[in-house]
C-alpha cells in the first residue's frame, strides 16, 4: 500500500501536535488550519486581523501550489474567527478578494481564541482536484 500524499511545511508544531497540513484522499485533499505563519514557520502579525487574513491566504496558495491546484477547486472552507462581530466585515472583504467569483461552500465560526496567543483567524479547507481548474 503505498504512503499517503501529504504537505508539510517542516513546522515543529506539525510533530508536536501529529498532524499534516495536508492529506490527500482520492481525488479530494483535506487540509488543516492554515494560519498566519512565516517561510520559515514563523508566527506573523500578532493581533492584526487584516494581516493575518492576507498572510493565511498566501498559505492556502502554498498549499493549492503544491498540489497543482487552483483556487476554483476549492469545494468548501471553515474559517475560525476571534472577535466575529468585530471581524465581520474583513472576513467577506477578504473572502471575496480571495476567490472572486468563485464560492466555495464556506462556514465562519466565531470562537474566543485561537491556539497561539495573538492568532485571530485560521483557515481549514477540501480541495477537489477532479474540478476544473
Amino acid at each position: 500500500m503505498a504512503a499517503p500524499d501529504v504537505f508539510s511545511y517542516d513546522v515543529p508544531a506539525e510533530s508536536d501536535f501529529g498532524y499534516a497540513q495536508a492529506i490527500r484522499s482520492g481525488e479530494l485533499i483535506h487540509v488543516s488550519g492554515q494560519l498566519a505563519f512565516g517561510e520559515a514557520g514563523e508566527f506573523l502579525h500578532p493581533g492584526d486581523f487584516a494581516a493575518q487574513l492576507k498572510q493565511t491566504h498566501a498559505n492556502m496558495d502554498r498549499v493549492l501550489d503544491h498540489y497543482g491546484a487552483t483556487r476554483n477547486q476549492v469545494v468548501s472552507q471553515t474559517l475560525y474567527v476571534v472577535n466575529l462581530r468585530q471581524n465581520a466585515a474583513s472576513t467577506a472583504e477578504g473572502n471575496l478578494g480571495y476567490f472572486g467569483d468563485h464560492r466555495p461552500a464556506s462556514t465562519v465560526v466565531g470562537v474566543t481564541e485561537l491556539t497561539l496567543p495573538g492568532q485571530v483567524v485560521e483557515i481549514s479547507f477540501v480541495i477537489d482536484t477532479k474540478l476544473p481548474a
